[in-house]
């Protein structure tokens, strides 16, 4: 990487960034900006973004460190930010002239106790070996990991498909990494288990606006998935007539559309999957986080009306691809919008042939219980090969927790329960042809 400016200069230019929005200055980022920057975050949508990401955590209060790291020719710059309600990480991602080409936070990488994940006990890490692999190829090739039980096998197989945003192979959300405590607690009972990071973490700074402008949900998330489908097949020990695919959250809402491309899987499973469209779930997000307080702030009203106005127009026959992202909910572009207009999660599942788990904690506010739950249990409850399964104290990483919850749960270190675990291998080894 070619720079012109020093790594403290754009260290120091992050952090600016922090003051600025606290101001208020957001014209003062957008200047930082390079010209691919200010076509795909237009300064009225950085301004609306930031107002729903303060709504939802409260301000930052604190910033816990800098690192960096080089990400393709671009840097890196990682602030450690501690909101009043969760840890986040600010990533911007400066080119060699020292201009910001890439802004977004992520739940911290990792705030538990000394920074080290700890297994759950029902981890046995004599039973099974981590090897690296790769899905897809070429430009799009992304990074993973196949967790393969000791044995001679043949092993039922499962390829694990994350939730929206940047995801890593583990589905790291805080101290959380609810996909290798998935990985680990199956490999050890005798289940090989696929997962990967995605692609817009791996590649993310190709993201330009011409390619972000197209981009739909099938190539942010269902691509992948059927050609780790496809890799998983081909691995030795793996029993090629019993694949698996586990969903979880926007994973698990397309899954039914993942089946309906392979229906040669031999069963799905939907963990806190939506059943109704993302812009209903964004609405309901913020209505129940506003509401925690008790009575909401005349701000958190004014924003959520002008949320329902941005749903409204998400769901209009007039939206288009040039619709301006500032319209829609969360500055969504619009063709991603528009991919998933047509797509029924409840009826796609119902046509497909294969049995199907739906699992649900019943403290999650991102997929609600009362609406997408039960959406999957009406829709689906006559059909005699699929299951349900609530688990009452369990938020959306399947978590357990007492109490309404709060989004600085999930700063909280913990992992995915037992009980979730024991259902999930006990519906795999009792699926038969």
């Amino acid at each position: 990487m070619v720079e012109t400016v020093s790594i403290e200069d754009i260290k120091r230019s992050a952090l600016e960034l922090i003051g600025q929005t606290t101001r208020g200055d957001f014209a003062g980022v957008a200047d930082k900006f390079d010209d691919t920057m200010k076509n795909a975050l237009p300064q009225e949508t950085l301004q609306e973004l930031w107002k729903q990401l303060i709504g939802q955590l409260g301000p930052i209060v604190k910033v816990n460190g800098v690192n960096t790291t080089e990400v393709q020719g671009y840097r890196d710059i990682i602030v450690a930010c501690q909101f009043e309600k969760a840890a986040m990480d600010m990533h911007v991602l400066f080119n060699g002239q020292g201009r910001i080409s890439g802004l977004n936070f992520t739940p911290a990488a990792d705030s538990s106790a000394g920074g080290q994940y700890t297994p759950p006990f029902y981890v046995d890490p004599n039973a099974f070996m981590d090897t690296d692999i790769t899905v897809g190829s070429g430009e799009w090739a992304l990074p993973g990991m196949l967790s393969m039980p000791e044995g001679p096998g043949p092993f039922p197989g499962i390829v694990l498909v994350h939730g929206s945003g940047p995801n890593d192979r583990d589905e790291t959300i805080g101290p959380n990494k609810v996909f290798r405590d998935l990985a680990w607690g199956m490999a050890s009972r005798g289940i090989a288990v696929v997962r990967y990071d995605k692609r817009t973490l791996v590649h993310r700074s190709k993201f330009t606006p011409e390619l972000s402008s197209n981009f739909t949900v099938k190539d942010e998330t269902v691509d992948d998935a059927l050609l780790a489908v496809r890799l998983l097949r081909q691995t030795p020990k793996v029993d090629t007539k019993r694949i698996f695919v586990l969903g979880h959250s926007l994973g698990g809402m397309l899954l039914p559309w993942i089946g309906s491309l392979d229906t040669g899987l031999t069963g799905l499973i939907i963990m806190a999957g939506s059943s109704r469209p993302i812009e209903d779930s964004m609405l309901d997000q913020f209505t129940y986080i506003y509401g925690l307080s008790g009575a909401m702030s005349e701000q958190q009203k004014s924003d959520l009306e002008k949320l329902k106005v941005q749903v409204a127009r998400a769901k209009s026959p007039e939206l288009n691809e040039n619709t301006p992202r500032k319209d829609l909910p969360m500055g969504m572009w619009p063709v991603y919008v528009l991919s998933m207009r047509d797509y029924k999660p409840v009826e796609t599942a119902r046509s497909l042939p294969m049995p199907i788990l739906v699992l649900q904690g019943g403290r999650d506010y991102q997929v609600m219980p009362a609406k997408d739950f039960e959406a999957w249990r009406a829709g689906l409850q006559d059909k005699a090969n699929v299951s349900f399964k609530l688990f009452p104290k369990l938020n959306h990483l399947m978590i357990s927790g007492e109490g309404p919850c709060r989004p600085e749960e999930y700063s909280i270190g913990g992992h995915v329960s037992e009980d979730v675990l024991d259902t999930i291998v006990r519906w795999i080894k009792g699926v038969r042809d």
